[in-house]
């Protein structure tokens, strides 16, 4: 993801009048006609349009994102966030008491494990089906019940597939918060003895 700000060499403050200036200025001197750089000159047009757009603006400002070009799994994984950052600003313990980012990891590892389980679920009753399909007896003229029993293990698979594909979005939001650290005031604790 580029960062447009950068890119144009404006503060995150700029107008819209600084901000036609730089990118003028940038592109001007980047062009391939002029000799600049292709993948330059469109970085710099992607920044322009993402500052010039009010709505991409804000998303990028409050995200650090721009839902037109950001990765599907960065924006589900933001998504992830926004629950939790929800649910940290409703949480009524007073700040600095706890820590919400070790929360949020908590939350992610323990929907990760949830996950995993119900994939270890699924294949276990997957494989009986499957177990029953190589026991069974099939009418010559039509399969019915082998129809049937196959076609659960494809609905089957395709849960497993939507809970691996969950799994990984998880993965994507607990990585958007690495670095990331909060400070918890000390406490102080009174001896027993006084």
């Amino acid at each position: 993801m580029i960062d447009p700000y950068e890119i144009l060499g404006v503060s995150r403050e700029a107008d819209a009048a600084a901000i036609k200036s730089a990118y003028r200025r940038r592109a001007k001197s980047a062009h391939p006609d002029a000799g600049g750089d292709v993948d330059l000159f469109g970085k710099i047009k992607t920044a322009y349009e993402i500052l010039n757009d009010p709505v991409r603006r804000k998303v990028f400002d409050d995200t650090g994102y721009d839902p037109e070009l950001a990765d599907t799994k960065d924006l589900q994984g933001l998504v992830i966030l926004e629950t939790l950052v929800n649910e940290m600003i409703l949480d009524e313990r007073e700040p600095g008491s706890f820590d919400p980012v070790a929360s949020m990891r908590r939350k992610l590892t323990d929907r990760v494990v949830n996950a995993r389980f119900h994939i270890l679920e699924m294949e276990r009753h997957r494989a009986r089906i499957r177990n029953h399909i190589d026991r069974i007896g099939r009418k010559p003229e039509t399969d019915v019940l082998g129809r049937m029993l196959k076609a659960r293990c494809e609905t089957i698979q395709d849960a497993i597939g939507k809970a691996q594909s969950e799994i990984e979005t998880i993965e994507q939001a607990y990585g958007m918060l690495d670095g990331y650290s909060y400070e918890i005031e000390a406490i102080e604790v009174k001896d027993a003895a006084e």
